[in-house]
């Protein structure tokens, strides 16, 4: 067979999987999932504890598990639907083309399953991997401390040797939803002697262990999903280290990745409804049809443009990524812009609202939905990584810049 014949063979298979696929979300994608989420309820995490906002939600997430189009392109041994990198992209669009809701939401999927797959054993996939496609359980992510939040590395959160196991003993910081997690993977310092970078180990342990406590912090918007999570002498087997001890920086690097490019997902395409149209509701329509205030009309169309372009960057990204070829400093970019595109979206939100999106506690304004999130989306450019952070990345592993 021909190059030529097996280029056609392939594109006629992916075109009847597009067909399949979008036939079988047409019968299985309930009416009520086909919205864009407004509020926390619309999302389902997983979890020990984890309860359905409503019967669509529910059979919606059970049939994408059975599926396994939770995890569509892992492996199916691991609970996932094992499609091709070119059937994973034909899933996204069909879903994003009707408006479907992700089935699931789960630091799980977005940062560790990645690390797991690359960097755990085979006991540890066997493990965790079924359970995060599965929503059984939820993770949180134990990173930033109070002395160590740009600058990781500096992290002092230790793991003290106790024969098969590590006594875990110190806190970290913005920890998201630590207070629902069922477990965390955490990154603590089994090596106080060791340079700044090594000594470091990636670990994971149930947040049921005796000695684990959270506290919420409460942010500026009235809402937190953040917490400080506090470890006296946490007993952990040492089997539960991810990689090799005092190498969880090469863990711990790969996954910020992942965490960089879904934080950037926050400035893509889809989310809610148009700009122009939620603008329209408060400025009202000229006699054409168009928003009935030129500069705000700019404005949208130039973050639509924006927008567009971020949308065929997270594309290329994930193309790339299948194929072994990302750039290690592309996340930084993405998360860069992606944040900063979310600050502008909120920022056109309210302007386009007036006064009237100052209104902060009211049923008409769902207790200031708008304004609240408008103050959430400050933080963005803080989690994750500053922006100043990511800029440095980019000026120095992208653009080969030199130093100061």
């Amino acid at each position: 067979m021909t190059d030529s014949q097996t280029s056609d063979s392939e594109t006629a298979e992916l075109e009847t999987f597009r067909v399949e696929t979008r036939a079988w979300l047409e019968a299985n994608c309930p009416p009520e999932m086909r919205k864009p989420a407004t509020s926390d309820a619309d999302v389902f995490w997983g979890g020990r504890n984890a309860k359905f906002s409503s019967e669509p939600q529910r059979i919606w997430f059970e049939r994408m598990r059975d599926k396994g189009w939770t995890v569509p392109d892992w492996p199916k041994e691991y609970g996932g639907g094992g499609l091709s990198a070119a059937e994973h992209k034909v899933l996204r669009a069909e879903m994003a083309k009707m408006g479907a809701r992700p089935p699931l939401s789960s630091f799980g999927i977005w940062m560790l399953g990645p690390a797991l797959l690359k960097y755990g054993n085979e006991a540890q996939k066997k493990e965790h991997l079924p359970k995060i496609a599965a929503g059984e359980i939820r993770w949180c992510q134990g990173y930033s401390e109070p002395n160590a939040g740009s600058d990781l590395a500096s992290l002092q959160t230790r793991a003290e040797s106790d024969g098969d196991d590590f006594l875990i003993t110190g806190s970290k910081i913005w920890t998201s939803y630590a207070n629902y997690a069922d477990w965390i993977f955490c990154l603590v310092r089994t090596d106080p002697a060791a340079k700044k970078h090594d000594g470091i180990s990636f670990i994971l342990f149930d947040m049921a262990s005796k000695g684990v406590t959270t506290k919420p912090i409460l942010l500026i918007s009235g809402y937190s999903p953040f917490c400080e999570t506090f470890f006296d002498g946490v007993r952990v087997p040492k089997s539960h280290v991810v990689g090799t001890v005092n190498r969880g920086w090469d863990v711990a690097k790969y996954l910020l990745q992942h965490e960089r490019a879904m934080i950037s997902g926050m400035g893509e395409r889809g989310v809610g409804r148009p700009l122009g149209q939620i603008a329209a509701d408060s400025v009202g329509s000229d006699a054409l049809g168009r928003l009935d205030d030129a500069m705000l009309r700019g404005q949208i169309a130039t973050f639509d443009v924006d927008e567009a372009a971020l949308a065929a960057c997270a594309e290329r990204a994930v193309d790339l990524a299948k194929a072994g070829q990302a750039h290690p400093a592309f996340s930084s970019a993405m998360k860069y812009y992606g944040t900063e595109l979310n600050k502008r979206r909120y920022e056109i939100l309210m302007s386009a609202g007036g006064v009237d999106a100052l209104e902060w506690e009211s049923e008409r304004s769902k207790q200031g939905a708008r304004p609240r999130a408008w103050l959430r989306t400050k933080a963005n450019s803080i989690e994750g990584g500053t922006s100043e952070v990511m800029l440095g990345i980019v000026a120095k592993r992208i653009l080969d810049l030199p130093g100061a």
